[in-house]
């Protein structure tokens, strides 16, 4: 008699200990595992890429950036404190999961989510609505709160016995520290988002973006993540370097709408400028780039402007560049 076809199920990775667990939890039932975490301008693989090789699973990255940037600009199901759309991203990870899932042969996806963690995605109601949401609703499972959950359908085809399964909810850690120590789980990051969606200063810089340039692509939004961001007027934006280090990023990043500007004669960063070459938007940008540089309030500078032109300006410093920061 031969035996039973052992049952494949494919993760959602985020790297977190409640997806580490997960991993572990099925692989104990006698599941063969694999997972998946996905790329996008708003969350990093790496995480999820050192805690996979520390519980040695086999881990594919997904570049989904594109659909997830138009995801964000218009979520059906509106977004969370910040520019967060929790629900329809995570019906939208589902998504993705499932089509791995079809192509690859697994016979069911699964999450590390704990019932009521995240009070407001994390409900019976918001998992019902992803699962729904996604179209995989028949293939999810969810291990770790499956006993405090409804049956899922993977548990009904006996893909996975419940027995095996947990009961986890609410917001305490200490359950899954404990679950941690027993299999063996000893590098884990804190309890993090890693979402930059969840972010009020990263929401505040996408959300003036996109009201402004609502067909922004997948370059614009990579420059929300350095250097100070000033919107100088409805019509101009400005983006100042830090450092050394995010000046030479912003050189490589800058798209071919972007004014170069550089303080001449005195140590200053790269500024890229949105706006009209004519009128007073270029001149108080080339003002605050003086500012950030070596030169004093007030300080009569000169900024070359795409290495072709050059304006006399008197140096705004930091305080009066306070208004327009997003």
């Amino acid at each position: 008699m031969s035996e039973a076809k052992q049952s494949r199920g494919l993760g959602i990775f985020s790297g977190g200990l409640d997806s580490m667990l997960a991993v572990k939890l099925l692989e104990r039932a006698g599941i063969q595992v694999a997972v998946v975490t996905f790329a996008t301008p708003f969350f990093s693989p790496e995480r999820a890429m050192v805690s996979a090789k520390h519980i040695g699973v086999p881990l594919q990255v997904a570049q989904v950036g594109g659909p997830h940037l138009e995801l964000v600009k218009d979520p059906p199901h509106g977004y969370g404190s910040n520019m967060n759309p929790c629900i329809d991203c995570h019906a939208f990870m589902f998504a993705q999961a499932g089509k791995i899932m079809a192509e690859q042969g697994f016979d069911f996806l699964f999450s590390g989510e704990v019932l009521g963690q995240r009070p407001m995605s994390q409900n019976k109601q918001a998992l019902a609505q992803v699962a729904k949401l996604s179209g995989m609703a028949e293939h999810i499972l969810r291990p770790l709160s499956a006993q405090v959950l409804p049956v899922s359908p993977v548990e009904e085809r006996g893909l996975v016995e419940r027995e095996l399964l947990l009961g986890l909810s609410g917001r305490s850690r200490k359950p899954q520290m404990a679950l941690a120590q027993e299999f063996g789980i000893s590098d884990y990051p804190a309890p993090a988002g890693g979402c930059l969606l969840t972010e009020p200063g990263f929401s505040n810089r996408l959300r003036d973006l996109l009201s402004h340039q609502p067909d922004a692509g997948l370059a614009e939004v990579e420059l929300l993540k350095q250097g100070r961001h000033l919107r100088l007027s409805p019509a101009a934006k400005l983006i100042v370097g830090r450092n050394q280090k995010e000046n030479q990023i912003l050189e490589k990043l800058a798209p071919p709408s972007a004014h170069w500007l550089i303080t001449q004669g005195l140590p200053g960063p790269l500024g890229l400028y949105f706006g009209p070459l004519d009128g007073p938007d270029l001149e108080l940008a080339a003002a605050l780039v003086a500012g950030y540089g070596k030169a004093g309030p007030g300080q009569v500078v000169t900024v070359e402007v795409d290495r072709e032109q050059s304006l006399e300006v008197a140096a705004q410093g930091p305080r009066l560049a306070a208004p327009y920061l997003l």
